[in-house]
């Protein structure tokens, strides 16, 4: 038995149905719009407390904005990069991971976000897992930016091994000749295996360096420095003299060295040339005055150095270093000022790195404080 409707039930209902379905249809478009504002007005927000630097009331914007707009990936970059910048880098990280667990997200999109990982790792010091990020990053559009990544990580860690193979795999390319830097980690290599006895390989992997970067003085002076140590003094000469030709400027570092090593030899008259040929062609030098002092043998000869120094340069240390060669009086008060002018001159013998102004007494090549290469001139504070 069927159930039948009255003719007039279904002319009531269909204008019913057809209202109602009007109605939904304008609800969601009218919820669709105001979503559509919110969100816009909330980006907008953020960007404009971006441009007054307050990044705290950028980053309230940008998650009304995602919360109304989850699916926008810039949003979510925007959010994980404030968090970054602001050091909340576990919230940058669950960000960004939060993109790469989207199966919809484009490839480009998704490279994007794991450099945007790898980076939130790096900033926090958690370098394992940085290396990891990076590492997935090879091949991809972000290739050069991972691997100088990567030599920076392997710097940090001492890896020495992998900072050379890095730096080979960067040379060459967009980023420039990296042949002196890799110069340096193999250096650093040299000086762990001869730290543990294995003297042999050192000075295989200096030879090796300086055969196929001989404008590294960091290689010359480490192959001088360690054939002296095995008492192969003319070995360490040679080595030094091949510095001053490939890397004249860094001759004030090794004066001494080439004087003191070339008097144990009884061959001084070979380093008072090579020092006195190099001071003719260059600025005066502290390091290459002092050094031709060392040589003289009559003290008034030496004195006339610091004299002649004082003619081309003035210099609080060169007069120092003058007046301490006078015969000293018997006065209390000459001690007195000899030990003042002394005190005086010590900060001006340190060395000052050309990027961050870290200063030692030690010559660095790799800076300590900005942990940059070749960042500190061969000259002490004063002459510079």
């Amino acid at each position: 038995m069927g159930f039948d409707l009255p003719l007039s039930w279904l002319l009531w209902a269909l204008p019913l149905a057809f209202a109602l379905g009007w109605l939904a249809s304008r609800w969601d478009v009218r919820q669709w719009r105001l979503e559509g504002r919110q969100a816009p007005r909330a980006y907008f927000r953020g960007l404009n407390h971006l441009l007054n630097e307050q990044q705290d009331q950028a980053i309230d914007a940008f998650i009304e904005a995602v919360r109304h707009d989850p699916d926008a990936a810039e949003l979510h970059f925007a959010l994980g990069g404030l968090f970054r910048r602001r050091g909340d880098y576990d919230r940058a990280v669950r960000v960004h991971e939060h993109l790469l667990a989207r199966a919809d997200l484009p490839a480009a999109e998704r490279e994007r976000a794991q450099h945007a990982l790898a980076f939130d790792f790096l900033k926090a010091g958690l370098l394992d897992r940085a290396e990891a990020a990076f590492t997935a990053l090879l091949g991809t559009r972000y290739d050069t930016d991972a691997r100088l990544a990567l030599l920076g990580i392997y710097e940090r860690s001492r890896d020495w091994v992998r900072a050379a193979e890095m730096a080979q795999a960067l040379d060459g390319g967009d980023r420039g000749s990296f042949r002196l830097r890799w110069a340096h980690h193999r250096c650093e290599q040299a000086a762990d295996l001869q730290r543990h006895g294995h003297t042999t390989e050192a000075l295989a992997v200096l030879e090796s360096t300086v055969a196929q970067v001989p404008t590294s003085a960091h290689a010359w002076a480490s192959l001088a420095d360690l054939r002296q140590s095995l008492g192969r003094l003319e070995g360490a000469l040679v080595a030094l003299e091949a510095l001053a030709d490939h890397c004249p400027t860094h001759v004030p570092l090794i004066a001494h060295s080439l004087a003191q090593w070339a008097q144990r030899i009884g061959t001084p008259q070979r380093a008072r040339d090579r020092l006195q040929a190099w001071a003719a062609d260059h600025p005066a030098s502290l390091d290459v005055t002092q050094a031709l002092a060392t040589l003289d043998d009559d003290p008034a000869l030496a004195r006339q150095r610091y004299i002649d120094h004082l003619r081309q340069e003035p210099s609080l240390v060169a007069a120092t270093l003058w007046l301490a060669g006078a015969p000293l009086g018997t006065s209390d008060e000459e001690r007195l000022v000899r030990r003042a002018l002394e005190r005086a001159c010590e900060p001006l013998k340190r060395y000052r790195c050309a990027a961050c102004g870290f200063e030692s007494r030690q010559y660095f090549w790799h800076c300590p404080g900005c942990q940059g290469w070749d960042t500190y001139p061969p000259r002490r504070v004063e002459e510079l």
